[in-house]
């Protein structure tokens, strides 16, 4: 039987593409964990780790290995923590979240006096969407991902979290308000499209060509916060602001003034994703349930 102390080694040596990361990591010495990779290259048969850079950069058969071994290291710390209780009051461990601001902004404070209140040792780390890293959450850089449904794969684990439905919004003395909010004067003033990949075009959009209709996109702002800001400092309509956030708009004192969509606009479904193999993790349980439950509480459905 070969050293199965290996296939740790292994697991963190890709990650970290860094022997020295790697030895940090594992309470060694560098020299001591070059001898590791030394051995692990015999067991294997392949250089795993090449030169690249400054870094190492993974083989293709290590690629091929990766996700291998860290099925086998998930089932052994399986096997070593069955019915295991997890001390969330003592766990030192940092929880990172992929979502977009809407969610940060308006359950960011709470999940912070949660952390504060249940896992005070844990640090609560939020990542925007968008970051390039689409491999993130199911490598293990990402814990859990909250988003908008219908943009995960058939093996990733979806709870549904809140629905948000969406209403105009311009400066309180914008001249839309002069008159009866029709699609066709909605239409002729210029807007603010929110999209972190810079796209102008959205639903909105769709529904105006069906009534024959096109609005000018005068400014592209990559997240709802920034355009809240930029609308009420600007002639320029939002024509989509999540009724999530309309209490945290209050509290800023943002001078925004809503108005209901003139054109049919769907309703969002809020999700929060994860991998599969987290699925028996006692910490990860621990904060899917509670974002759940403060999810449900803000909804009134606790």
């Amino acid at each position: 039987m070969p050293d199965l102390n290996l296939l740790l080694a292994l697991d963190v040596l890709i990650e970290e593409g860094s022997v020295v990361g790697a030895a940090r990591r594992m309470n060694l010495s560098a020299p001591a964990m070059s001898r590791t990779l030394g051995r692990i290259r015999d067991a294997v048969g392949d250089p795993v780790l090449v030169r690249a850079g400054r870094g190492l950069a993974p083989t293709p058969r290590a690629l091929e290995l990766r996700e291998q071994v860290r099925g086998v290291i998930e089932q052994a710390h399986l096997v070593f923590n069955a019915g295991r209780e997890v001390d969330m009051l003592t766990l030192e461990r940092t929880f990172s979240i992929r979502a977009n601001d809407v969610f940060v902004g308006t359950y960011g404070g709470r999940m912070r006096e949660l952390f504060k209140r249940e896992a005070p040792c844990a640090v609560l780390r939020f990542v925007p969407e968008g970051d390039g890293d689409d491999d993130a959450m199911e490598q293990g850089r990402i814990d859990l991902t909250i988003s908008a449904a219908g943009k995960f794969g058939n093996d990733t684990k979806v709870q549904n979290l809140f629905s948000t439905s969406f209403f105009g919004a311009a400066r309180e003395d914008h001249p839309l308000f002069d008159g009866d909010i029709t699609v066709e004067r909605f239409a002729a003033y210029d807007h603010i499209a929110v999209s972190r990949r810079g796209r102008p075009r959205g639903p909105i959009d769709d529904e105006l060509a069906a009534v024959g209709l096109r609005r000018r996109v005068a400014l592209i702002m990559p997240t709802f916060h920034s355009a809240i800001f930029a609308a009420a400092d600007s002639d320029l309509l939002m024509a989509q602001m999540p009724s999530v956030m309309l209490g945290r708009l209050e509290r800023l004192g943002v001078p925004l003034r809503l108005f209901e969509l003139p054109i049919p606009v769907r309703t969002a479904v809020i999700v929060q994703a994860w991998h599969p193999r987290l699925d028996s993790d006692l910490a990860h349980r621990w904060l899917r349930r509670s974002i759940k439950a403060m999810c449900d509480a803000a909804s009134g459905l606790a």
